[in-house]
């Protein structure tokens, strides 16, 4: 999103409205503008004061406030904004902006807003069960409001359910998606990512040093691309990426199998795992004990996930990883062509394995396009747009 990117934060009277300072930190971290207005009831639980400090600009409660020149906060605040997200967002105030009252500031400039309405409900479990709540969330989502959680688990009146405010990690990825172009609404992704891990004994394997970071950072990219993702993955300790299901594996042969199940009504698949090229044929039961003979392993090589499904009979679109320590461009290429694939990601491991930034380069039919370095969101958001191009000309 532009640096300069302004977004109204609407606060309402919850309990939740302390999550909504942390919210604003994030947002003015990513660049954005932020402007805060708060209801009354919202400032019994968190200052003006507080926001001001974090956003860095001045924070409205009052419909009458005589700041604006033309005394028309209502109109002003919205006028060139991106979106106006509310969060929380109380039952009185999904009620409010439901039926369309305009009682005080906050739900006088949704009503006269130019620009699109988030909203993330906070509320006890049976506030949020309500009959009337349910038709005026369902209204607002015909209006086309778009509605964040709630999340579910522990609340401040001390019961658990449905009605929690979502964190605001999770409302600021959301967000960032919600703003990102959909070149994939209506298919479905199947990937691939993490290393596999190949048993030697009860305790020991064979692996490799992949995190898992790039292939999660493009399942979450062709979620925000509108895609419907499932994501076979290695063992890694990355959180599932927001709207993706997940599929957890170990070995190369679990991971296949697992890609098989899913294959069925796939439009894409995109290979980042980092699977093993060998198994072990003697494994052992037991771990095996330390002593001064020297360990034989005897290896046999695991399928080739990728080749199968590229291969096979009415294949997917096909995106293939090659992770190289030398010619890179040569081995890759090689490998597209071997494959059968119209398009491969290349990259050194040097620069790859388990960084928080990368560098590639997509080779298909039309040549080389490098991608520059960047956190590794960025370059799986360049690259699903990339394969949206491409799977979209087929």
């Amino acid at each position: 999103m532009h640096k300069q990117t302004r977004i109204v934060l609407g606060v309402s009277g919850g309990v939740a409205a302390y999550k909504a300072a942390e919210l604003t930190r994030l947002m003015v971290k990513a660049g954005w503008d932020v402007h805060v207005v708060m209801t009354e009831a919202a400032t019994r639980f968190v200052t003006p004061v507080t926001f001001q400090a974090l956003s860095g600009n001045p924070v409205f409660t009052d419909q009458w406030d005589a700041r604006p020149d033309n005394n028309m906060a209502h109109i002003n605040l919205t006028r060139g904004a991106r979106a106006v997200l509310v969060a929380p967002a109380t039952a009185d105030l999904i009620a409010k902006v439901a039926h369309g009252l305009c009682d005080d500031l906050l739900s006088t400039l949704i009503a006269a807003r130019e620009c699109p309405l988030l909203v993330a409900p906070a509320m006890n479990r049976q506030m949020w069960e309500n009959a009337p709540n349910q038709r005026n969330v369902a209204q607002l989502r015909a209006d086309g409001v778009a509605v964040l959680g709630p999340a579910s688990g522990d609340q401040a009146c001390g019961e658990v359910g449905e009605g929690r405010m979502l964190e605001p990690e999770e409302i600021m990825q959301r967000l960032e998606a919600w703003f990102q172009p959909k070149p994939l609404a209506g298919c479905r992704v199947l990937l691939t990512a993490g290393p596999t891990f190949e048993r030697i004994d009860a305790v020991r394997g064979i692996t490799n040093t992949s995190s898992g970071k790039m292939g999660f950072a493009v399942a979450r990219a062709a979620w925000e691309a509108g895609a419907e993702v499932t994501l076979v993955a290695g063992e890694t300790p990355l959180p599932t990426p927001i709207g993706c299901r997940r599929i957890d594996v170990r070995s190369a042969e679990e991971m296949l199998g697992a890609v098989e199940a899913e294959l069925r009504g796939t439009d894409i698949f995109i290979a980042v795992a980092a699977v093993a090229d060998y198994y072990v044929l003697n494994q052992s039961e037991h771990k095996i004990k330390k002593d001064a003979h020297i360990l034989t392993l005897e290896l046999a090589p695991n399928p080739d996930i990728l080749a199968r499904v590229a291969c096979g009979d009415n294949p997917p679109f096909c995106v293939g990883f090659a992770a190289e320590s030398e010619n890179l461009l040569e081995y890759a290429e090689a490998k597209r062509h071997r494959k059968q694939l119209p398009l491969l990601v290349a990259n050194l491991v040097q620069q790859a394995m388990g960084a928080d930034d990368n560098e590639v380069i997509l080779l298909d039919d039309q040549g080389q396009h490098r991608l520059p370095r960047g956190p590794k969101l960025e370059v799986a958001r360049q690259l699903i747009a990339h394969v949206a191009r491409l799977y979209g000309e087929r």
